[in-house]
């Protein structure tokens, strides 16, 4: 059996969308036919016993990866298990720093990679490059190196034609693929029984809007408490439930409290993924508001798909890869992030039609089911690593 190796900074037990995305591929793909190599991180040893694929843990904790030291170790032992295993194909789980040690390794075996790329990573990229020479160079190596660059919109895909040519590497179609994002139908369904955790969580006595984010100002959750302050005097059973931690968290509240919503929000900043379908079957309509800023940006929105496997209707913005992963009339509707009565006006349409609700949330529900699952993201990835690997040993560039 032909092994890809998978290079990842992001993996469980660390949380976060691109760990998620991580682990799905090594719980997807056939068993045997990846090897993760990541870094140390505290109590991994009983997740990565539940991967059917061979998770493998440098000496280097997860946080030192970035260091000099942690990339040769890294590198060297990328370079082993390439050799040993006569990887076809590795895969980067990110620019920076996983694309070293593949890079490191295509330079000394020939063995191909390509770099999973989410959005923000090449807003900063970019940055970087335009700041400094010595970075402009590395990103030219990292990318121009690469068989494949894959992105999870077609706003990155967009995105990473603009900088390959910035920094006057070709942008070809070939080495440029996008890959939708997915979820798991079966861990995120519709019909859940929500009564323990709205009562563990406090979420009774309200109809509630729920965002599952990070807590960072790109993220739009500002936005989605002043939404909520408008539409309080004709909802005054709504409330918005907020799932995440992260800096901005002691912002938000005091918005909160500003904006008189206390009672009316929760910010729910440790909550177990064994809780998060209860949660989504607890809410009436999902809120995305993300918005493009100058370094971050919603790159797909994993969160938007978990809220369609559960049949929640979706109202999300339209700028940077959400309108990949909402149809707009379809399986949500698509507002402008920064235009408060445009999504207060396509909340009041979610919120009183009841028959539009539903018929939003069943055609989320139909799409993760048909396509937006990880089972078609693994086999796409696999396949195209397997075709790339194959074409550059046919081309006689591996021995």
């Amino acid at each position: 059996m032909s092994i890809q190796l998978l290079l990842t900074y992001d993996f469980p037990p660390m949380g976060g969308g691109i760990a998620r995305w991580m682990a799905e591929l090594a719980k997807r793909y056939p068993s045997g036919s990846m090897v993760v190599c990541t870094g140390q991180y505290p109590h991994s040893v009983a997740v990565d016993r539940q991967f059917p694929n061979l998770i493998e843990r440098l000496r280097v904790p997860s946080d030192r990866l970035r260091t000099m030291q942690g990339l040769f170790v890294w590198s060297r032992r990328t370079e082993e298990l390439a050799r040993v295993l006569q990887a076809e194909f590795i895969w980067c789980g990110n620019i920076k720093p996983a694309a070293y040690p593949a890079r490191w390794t295509k330079a000394r075996l020939g063995t191909p990679y390509g770099i999973l790329l989410h959005g923000g990573d090449l807003l900063i990229l970019r940055k970087q490059a335009q700041r400094s020479r010595v970075k402009r160079r590395t990103a030219r190596a990292l990318l121009g190196s690469a068989a494949a660059l894959v992105t999870n919109s077609s706003w990155t895909a967009n995105l990473c034609r603009d900088v390959l040519t910035e920094l006057e590497l070709p942008s070809r179609s070939d080495r440029i693929h996008t890959v939708p994002l997915g979820t798991d139908p079966d861990f995120f369904r519709p019909g859940l029984d929500s009564a323990e955790v709205r009562a563990r969580y406090r979420l009774d006595h309200h109809r509630w809007l729920l965002s599952v984010a990070r807590l960072t100002p790109h993220k739009g959750l500002d936005t989605g408490l002043r939404v909520l302050a408008q539409l309080r005097s004709s909802y005054p059973d709504l409330g918005y439930a907020v799932v995440g931690s992260g800096d901005e968290l002691s912002n938000l509240q005091r918005l909160a409290h500003t904006l008189g919503l206390a009672d009316h929000v929760r910010f729910l900043t440790d909550v177990p993924d064994r809780d998060l379908p209860g949660i989504y079957n607890a809410a009436e309509v999902y809120l995305g508001l993300s918005r493009t800023m100058q370094q971050s940006v919603e790159g797909f929105g994993i969160s938007l798909l978990e809220a369609g496997a559960c049949g929640l209707p979706v109202v999300a913005g339209r700028e940077g890869g959400i309108p990949d992963a909402v149809r707009h009339g379809e399986t949500g509707l698509l507002v402008d992030p920064q235009n408060l009565p445009e999504i207060a006006r396509g909340l009041r349409e979610v919120l009183d039609d009841k028959p539009l609700a539903t018929r939003l949330g069943q055609g989320g529900r139909h799409a993760v089911e048909t396509y937006y699952n990880w089972n078609r993201v693994a086999a796409d990835i696999a396949r195209l690593g397997q075709d790339l690997g194959r074409r550059v040993r046919a081309e006689g560039k591996l021995p």
